[in-house]
């Protein structure tokens, strides 16, 4: 699953018994093992909230859905093996009502008709038989009922406006983590793959898609069909897929696969480009995974809405998508959307192999999906996009799980799950992005040869079942030859960032680096740094290079007494301190550090400047210094260094005159020489740039950024697409009520879906409190749709985040009706995340303790750390920054 966003010691690695009876509505673990570390993990050593004396080997689910009455009717025949005597059944269902249950031999000999017990806050079916069941294969029918969902999770309806202007409402299914369950009863857990037969009897005119091409279709009368998908591949319930709706379809071959997409009818055209991305990505990815993918068809799905937690799933054959991560719409075409479109593709297809053909056995060891798909994203972008400069992109991917893992509150990558909720919290920087930066970096020490033929081998023996990431190790270690094992348990089994400082001398010619390990926190000064095996590669400036497996002290030589780097090319995971002769050096010849560097080098002072490791000059001398012609990337980062400055001066008029000075002489003409609109011989990634720079500018209040906005805007059609969103982001902020209105009527009006929730949302970033509510009160009507609604209300919370918070404490079973409720707990602490108000720490406190269950307000400590380091920075940080612009004449 594709997230746009992102607590555990490591005690919790050593797992504990616990009884099932122990856990409230989102369940517990029966048994939480040490699954992440055990070699040939089994039934009987995985986590399960089952007990283990049944296990499913087939589903035949046949399900009637009633779109306008948003229920549903279905029947399972799950063909299961007793491996022990037994005289319950238990699996697990959630909102669904059962009408009916028995039991038969394979041979159709009945075996007892069970009485039924649901328990909802275990989110389990228990059939209880009125003597023990012998061991055996059995098929177990159930005729149940459940409900249609307005929300992503288990089968659920997005209503839209199609192109004639009728009312539409299309079906599709979102599974993961744990919401098969809603779906059907089922052993709703990663470990126990099955195989599937799904039918679906459906109205005779719409489009359903599954996981397997339709194999018949059979009229049932009154306008209705019975649709047979193809038999599945055994695999996990949280990867079976349907949807039906008033669907357009289009494929290609790629090798022996048909790669189709599917929009609703008159989008088709917009799905070129990930048609396109993804028939040339399967056979790249068929050869370096070296199995084939397996299923006859491969389907991309676009839908209506938006999610506030994830932009598309990995649904084995049939990925759906959110129409924001797939359709390339014109009226907002930009390079940087293209390239969302090519990696979330990237990213989804990557999944077919790593997690759905092999899949982790519990979410412990959810990286394996996720932070792989993040990792194989960058290397597809490698293959057929190098002109994005995607090792430009993975630092900012390195930065976000940075941003979180320098807290108290952060978690291994590798950490016990002993809820559902726990697993839906699982889902954020550190599983994707961390898991992602490690990876390159276990790669780049294993060497990409070596690397890849262990990811072979490991794809080879598991394919079709479950593993645990030392599964993966073994593999990449023999390959190798080299102690990845060793490496990668100190990057996944605890957590944290390692601090390398770093002194250099030179003399007869060389410099000798001096490498001191530490540990880079926020907020952890006073606890005892953590050690790892570190990767540390240097390279002279234009020069030589040098590398060593850093434990504690080492030291480097390399020829040459210019300007060292280190962590040269930025594949490590760690920052790096330099020695202030050292650094100042590196600054002072910037211009002539390759572009990895310079980003690699900007990121690390400032967040080293930010927790007072450094000074804050450091990071505004790099800032100021970076020549004209730098990379659009690493400009764009500089760009939003100032943007994060900006942050701090609510209530300080002098900084911001002085800040905006500065921005305005160091941002002005860099965005005067590359123009409002696209040329034709600029680098690829210059229009991203463009974007940031009117965004930043007009932030600021850059009066010619926002007067040229808004000129622009009283033509929306003059404005280019690629800089419509910025354009209109710099309106809406420095909007006054008309220009509000404008707006409104424009999202009302427009008819793309993609550009209407994105209109939407911007009435939210008005910088005038009293327009915000305005947004907030509209968030609440049925104008904007239920899926758009939450979007608004995180709109005011980037701009007003004391506002927005306190709005849903106070309209809170409103707005969580419309929020997902596999992220509903993290949804109301990120509202809160860019405040600065110390107040803000008790009310967050107040609503985890009122609202959330002890194991569920991560999110909420996440923000609360923030907010205490914010409120320490604006302190202690940023009068070094007052100094500075005042030094240099803003």
């Amino acid at each position: 699953m594709k997230k746009p966003y992102r607590r555990a010691a490591l005690a919790l690695l050593a797992g504990v018994a616990l009884p099932f009876s122990a856990f409230a509505q989102n369940g517990g673990a029966q048994d939480a093992g040490t699954a992440s570390t055990t070699k040939g993990a089994t039934a009987e050593t995985v986590t399960t909230q089952l007990p283990r004396s049944v296990r499913p080997s087939h589903y035949d689910i046949t399900f009637t859905p009633d779109a306008k009455a948003m229920t549903f009717a279905g029947k399972a025949a799950i063909t299961v093996d007793v491996v022990e005597a037994t005289s319950t059944i238990t699996l697990q269902a959630a909102d669904l009502a059962i009408a009916r249950a028995a039991l038969a031999t394979k041979a159709g000999r009945k075996a007892g008709a069970p009485t039924v017990s649901l328990d909802e806050k275990a989110q389990t079916a228990t059939f209880t038989f009125a003597k023990p069941i012998a061991p055996g294969s059995y098929v177990l029918s159930i005729d149940y009922t459940g409900k249609i969902n307005t929300q992503a999770f288990g089968l659920f309806a997005l209503d839209y406006k199609a192109a004639d202007g009728t009312q539409k409402r299309a079906l599709f299914t979102q599974f993961e983590n744990s919401d098969a369950r809603r779906f059907m009863p089922s052993w709703d857990e990663p470990f126990y793959k099955a195989t599937f037969d799904l039918k679906a009897v459906v109205p005779t005119e719409e489009v359903a898609v599954g996981n397997l091409p339709v194999a018949s279709r059979k009229d049932q009368g009154n306008g209705r069909t019975l649709v047979t998908f193809g038999t599945s591949p055994k695999m996990s319930t949280y990867l079976l897929f349907f949807g039906l709706g008033d669907f357009e379809r289009k494929t290609k071959i790629a090798g022996d696969t048909e790669v189709g997409v599917l929009t609703k009818k008159g989008d088709l055209a917009q799905a070129d480009y990930a048609l396109n991305a993804s028939a040339d990505l399967l056979p790249w990815m068929n050869s370096y995974f070296g199995e084939k993918y397996p299923l006859p068809k491969l389907d991309h799905i676009a839908a209506p809405g938006r999610s506030q937690f994830f932009s598309a799933m990995e649904n084995w054959g049939g990925i759906f998508y959110f129409e924001n991560a797939m359709l390339l719409d014109p009226k907002i075409a930009s390079n940087a959307l293209r390239e969302r479109i090519f990696t979330v593709v990237a990213h989804e297809m990557a999944h077919q192999w790593f997690g759905d053909l092999v899949t982790m056995s519990w979410w412990d060891d959810l990286w394996l999906n996720e932070g792989f798909a993040s990792w194989m994203e960058g290397r597809a972008t490698e293959k057929f996009h190098p002109e994005w400069h995607p090792e430009l992109t993975a630092l900012g991917s390195r930065e976000l799980a940075m941003g979180q893992d320098a807290y108290v509150t952060t978690h291994p990558i590798i950490h016990h799950i002993a809820t559902v909720e726990e697993a839906s919290q699982a889902f954020d920087s550190i599983t994707y992005s961390k898991g992602e930066a490690v990876i390159r970096m276990l790669e780049a020490y294993a060497g990409s040869e070596g690397w890849q033929k262990g990811v072979q081998a490991y794809m080879g023996r598991y394919k079709h079942s479950n593993t645990v990431t030392d599964d993966l190790w073994r593999e990449i270690d023999k390959s190798s030859g080299k102690p990845i094992s060793q490496i990668a348990h100190d990057f996944t089994l605890q957590p944290g960032i390692p601090l390398v400082k770093v002194t250099a001398a030179c003399a007869a010619g060389s410099t000798t680096l001096a490498l001191e390990q530490g540990e880079f926190t926020r907020d952890r000064a006073d606890k005892q740094p953590l050690s790892w095996r570190v990767p540390v590669r240097a390279a002279a400036v234009g020069g030589a290079e040098a590398e060593t497996l850093l434990q504690g002290k080492g030291a480097l030589k390399v020829a040459g007494c210019g300007p060292v780097v280190v962590n040269a090319g930025q594949s490590g995971y760690y920052r790096v301190l330099y020695d202030a002769k050292t650094f100042a050096g590196l600054a002072k010849g910037i211009a002539s550090v390759q572009p990895v560097d310079q980003l690699g080098i900007l990121n690390d002072a400032v967040a080293l400047g930010y927790a007072g490791n450094q000074p804050m000059a450091d990071m505004l001398d790099l800032v100021k210094n970076l020549p004209a012609n730098a990379s659009p990337q690493v400009l764009e980062r500089a760009t939003k260094v100032i943007g994060g400055l900006a942050e701090f001066t609510d209530g300080n008029a002098k900084r911001k005159t002085a800040l905006s000075r500065f921005a305005s002489a160091r941002l002005l003409p860099v965005l005067n020489t590359l123009g409002w609109a696209p040329k034709a011989d600029e680098p690829a990634t210059a229009g991203d740039l463009r974007a940031t720079l009117i965004e930043t500018l007009g932030d600021l209040g850059e009066a010619s950024v926002v007067a040229q906005a808004r000129r622009l805007f009283a033509d929306p059609a003059s404005i280019d697409p690629s800089v419509k969103v910025a354009v209109l982001t710099v309106v809406a902020k420095n909007a006054d009520a008309a220009t509000w209105d404008k707006l409104h009527q424009m999202a009302k009006e427009e008819t793309s879906a993609q550009v209407k929730t994105t209109l939407y949302s911007l009435l939210g970033r008005a910088n005038d409190p009293a327009l915000a509510g305005k947004a907030l009160a509209l968030s609440l009507t049925d104008e904007p749709g239920v899926t758009t609604s939450p979007v608004i209300v995180s709109a005011v919370g980037t701009e007003h985040p004391e506002q927005a918070f306190d709005f849903v404490l106070a309209n809170y079973d409103a707005v969580m009706s419309r929020v997902d409720v596999s992220g509903a707990t993290r949804y109301v602490g990120r509202l809160a995340a860019g405040s600065a108000d110390p107040a803000m720490v008790g009310k967050l406190d107040a609503y985890a303790k009122a609202r959330l269950a002890a194991g569920s307000r991560r999110p909420v400590d996440e923000t609360i750390a923030k907010i205490q380091d914010r409120v320490k920075v604006g302190q202690t940080r940023l009068p070094e920054v007052d100094a500075w612009l005042a030094k240099q004449g803003y």
